[in-house]
């Protein structure tokens, strides 16, 4: 287990604190973890191509480990009513359908990068988990349905140059 693997992990393990501190209405607490679990999704990648440890795990567990915390915060935030329900379920479900579409795709030795538009819904999504955690719902709400509409946005463009990768690859 190298060390950006081991950052990844860190991330893992704040989950369960941060929603604690979400269900017991610490919002402070709550941002804190989550800013510093978002952080490390930034320094685990520095450190694996800094320290030349890039690894299949550490490819697959970023990832993963992403959608556990934002999936987190965001059932966290439906379940005090902050956000719809359905919005989370429809981001959910681009996050299963873009996991889906990876995997499947690297069974076929078909490598699919995040896109620009991936990592800005990503970016948009955190900062609208902090504001609401601020509370700063003026900012948070309209943030918010931006990053929604960046998944579906970039939902599409995954299945689209998914689709284009596999007929170049057949």
């Amino acid at each position: 287990m190298n060390l950006p693997n081991l950052v990844t992990l860190s991330r893992l393990m704040l989950v369960f604190p941060l929603v604690f501190c979400f269900e017991a209405g610490l919002n402070r607490w709550a941002l804190v973890l989550f800013l510093l679990a978002s952080g490390t999704d930034w320094l685990d990648g520095y450190l694996a191509r800094r320290l030349g440890q890039t690894t299949a795990l550490g490819a697959m567990l970023d990832p993963l480990v992403d959608k556990v915390l934002v999936t987190a915060a965001l059932l966290a935030l439906a379940s005090r009513n902050l956000v719809p329900a359905w919005s989370v379920t429809l981001i959910l479900s681009r996050e299963f359908l873009i996991t889906g579409l990876r995997s499947a795709a690297a069974e076929e030795g078909i490598s699919i990068p995040a896109s620009i538009w991936g990592k800005a819904k990503t970016l948009v999504q955190v900062t609208a988990i902090a504001l609401f955690l601020l509370p700063a719902p003026s900012l948070a709400f309209p943030l918010y349905w931006v990053a929604v509409g960046l998944t579906v946005f970039s939902g599409g463009e995954y299945v689209y140059r998914t689709r284009a990768i596999w007929l170049t690859k057949k």
